[in-house]
């Protein structure tokens, strides 16, 4: 059991992945069926954004802020006072992820774009120091890494998968003519 919970902790971005598809699911299963394209697509894209956007990011912030050594030590890095600087990045990246959860197309192209730079910059830092620092730690060379990499195209392709059908946060994008937000009159 020990092992379970180190290997759900250790990976938490694949672990927040799984959890969110088990939300869409859930979420599905209390709509009405039939199911359109629509609004599967909208359950898989909101609770990507909440759990690995806003959960996973909110994780990061407390392992680097908090757990700086277990941090460090993880990914194969000697303890640096950069790990909160990328701490706090994550608490930023987390609050827009919780934000765009049932936000609109720009919020949520916001809150995919700005963690996409910074994993895939991280996927080409995991590269660097495997190359060069033979860095092949769990937390620089294993699930990670592959996350790193794959979350952002996987929400991106939600995202575009979201505009094409024309819905969003059950607001229909062809005929809507004002935001999909209340106004202030």
């Amino acid at each position: 059991m020990e092992q379970a919970i180190r290997f759900l902790l250790s990976n938490f971005t694949l672990t927040l992945f799984v959890v969110g598809l088990m939300a869409s699911l859930i979420a599905l299963l209390r709509r009405p069926r039939p199911w359109d394209r629509g609004t599967i697509v909208e359950a898989l894209l909101s609770w990507f954004l909440f759990f690995s956007l806003g959960v996973s990011f909110f994780y990061n912030f407390v392992m680097h802020v908090f757990f700086s050594e277990m941090a460090a030590a993880f990914i194969g890095w000697q303890t640096s006072p950069f790990q909160k600087e990328v701490g706090f990045a994550s608490l930023g990246f987390s609050a827009v992820g919780f934000m765009a959860f049932k936000g609109g197309h720009g919020m949520r192209l916001a809150a995919l774009i700005g963690p996409a730079c910074f994993l895939w910059g991280a996927a080409a830092g995991h590269v660097q120091q495997m190359i060069a620092a033979h860095n092949f730690a769990p937390g620089n060379a294993g699930v990670i890494f592959y996350t790193d990499i794959l979350l952002p195209l996987f929400g991106l392709a939600l995202l575009r998968m979201q505009k094409r059908t024309g819905t969003i946060t059950g607001t229909n994008l062809r005929t809507a003519a004002s935001p999909p937000w209340p106004s202030r009159q």
